[in-house]
């Protein structure tokens, strides 16, 4: 079985990768095995020196790499060299800290008595295509200085960044099977999780991916976390920097193309000031320019793929026939998706209840501070959401009513190596990032001594 790998852009076939039989599948999956009761052995400063290497070589290499991740999903170039460039900075964090976050931890009692943290095996990964580097050293970085081994199933669309990755491990040093890209197909995820070596499973991708793998982990009872959908709340309330506001929703709904689960999708904003906030929000919209990736000043490529741009067009419809306007927008070319706005956005719309995995940015209205919270909480996704205010106490006060993971004031969402990321309700469970991700995947062992 081959999979191509089709440049969204200009349609054309750049690569073709061969599925793994399952015996090859066998082999690999024995490789992690192996290395794993090595690598464990080794000590946090051998972990961290091949760590920091690969760090540099991800930079040494970045516009190389940025072009791979352009041609084969299609984000702007300079995006791609600035998400290899972040995925190093996430290398770099985890081996001058991963010691020190996983020290032990002692507890007041009359006997010694204390927690070590120990890792687990192998960490199966199932990423997406959308941030096909960052994605995979988000959670690689941790768990490979814990001590673990990993197996990474990339999206089918960027498996040419995915074995980039591994030859960039391997580069830094690290032995053969500690960090394994596998070519495979659905069917053969089962054969992985259910493996002895897999201790658990990270997931970033769709709510139907996630309950499907989720699933298979709770069969094999394996540990699992899940970052996945996400239509995300961004409230501008009566005091906010409308200006400001509108320059970062512009950034938020349409970098990477509108792809990620972390964009703002639903802009809820207040009777008061709803007007002046489109119409800024509409004229930086209408500023932008979608088209060749590799081109000079554009600033948005195409969809990854046209199934997608053909998805985005349909919630579109289908959304105008259920009242809303388009004030700016709205056209479709193959997979470029032009930068769109619409207004009167309601809770029982498709673009509201949905997630609009595109440039596609809505505005629902709402009659005060509390109204707009409200409207945020009711969704099935609760990834992340931002609110818009210059009264920071009051900013504190509704954001402790959000429902969701990640709630950030007059400010980009966005992921930090030294902050928990993560979502609630469909948007999955655990956390990435931080101490708290480095730990999502170790065995936590109580000691007792007397």
């Amino acid at each position: 079985m081959i999979i191509n790998s089709i440049n969204p852009y200009t349609q054309a076939i750049i690569a073709e990768h061969e599925v793994l039989t399952n015996a090859q599948l066998t082999q690999k999956i024995e490789r992690a095995d192996k290395a794993y009761k090595s690598w464990r052995t080794t000590t946090f400063q051998e972990r961290a020196n091949k760590m920091k290497k690969l760090a540099n070589i991800l930079r040494a290499k970045k516009e190389e790499l940025g072009f791979l991740i352009t041609s084969e999903m299609g984000k702007i170039l300079s995006e791609g060299i600035g998400e290899v460039e972040k995925s190093a900075g996430n290398c770099d964090f985890y081996a001058e800290n991963a010691e020190k976050m996983l020290k032990d931890v002692y507890y007041d009692t009359p006997f010694k008595s204390l927690s070590v943290y120990d890792p687990s095996g192998a960490i199966f990964a199932v990423m997406p295509w959308n941030y096909p580097f960052w994605q995979v050293l988000r959670y690689a970085a941790p768990a490979i200085m814990a001590g673990n081994v990993t197996l990474l199933k990339h999206a089918s669309n960027v498996i040419g960044c995915a074995k980039a990755i591994e030859n960039a491990f391997l580069e830094a040093g690290f032995p053969e099977g500690v960090f394994q890209q596998v070519t495979i197909s659905i069917s053969q995820v089962e054969t992985i999780i259910a493996s002895d070596i897999v201790s658990g499973i990270t997931l970033t991708g769709s709510e139907m991916a996630g309950s499907s793998v989720a699933s298979l982990a709770g069969k094999h009872i394996k540990k699992s976390v899940m970052e996945l959908g996400g239509s995300d709340a961004f409230i501008v309330l009566d005091d906010a920097n409308i200006e400001k506001a509108a320059t970062v929703a512009t950034q938020s709904r349409m970098l990477n193309a509108g792809q990620a689960c972390i964009c703002a999708k639903r802009f809820i904003v207040t009777e008061k000031v709803v007007d002046e906030f489109t119409s800024a929000f509409a004229r930086k919209i209408a500023e932008l320019h979608q088209g060749n990736p590799l081109q000079n000043g554009i600033n948005m490529g195409p969809l990854a793929k046209l199934e997608f741009a053909e998805t985005l067009s349909s919630q579109l419809e289908k959304s105008l026939q259920q009242g809303a306007k388009i004030i700016v927008g709205g056209e479709r070319e193959n997979c470029n998706f032009q930068p769109t706005l619409i207004d009167f956005v309601d809770s029982s719309n498709i673009a509201f209840q949905e997630e609009t995995f595109g440039p596609l940015a809505t505005i629902t209205r709402a009659k005060d501070e509390m109204d707009a919270v409200n409207i945020a909480n009711n969704h099935r996704y609760g990834l992340a959401s931002a609110i818009w205010t210059e009264d920071r106490e009051k900013a504190y006060r509704l954001a402790r009513k959000i429902e969701a993971g990640n709630v950030f004031v007059n400010s980009l969402v966005r992921s930090d190596s030294r902050i928990p990321f993560g979502g609630i309700k469909k948007s999955g469970y655990g956390r990435e990032l931080s101490e708290i991700g480095i730990k999502e995947f170790m065995n936590m062992k109580s000691l007792i001594i007397e």
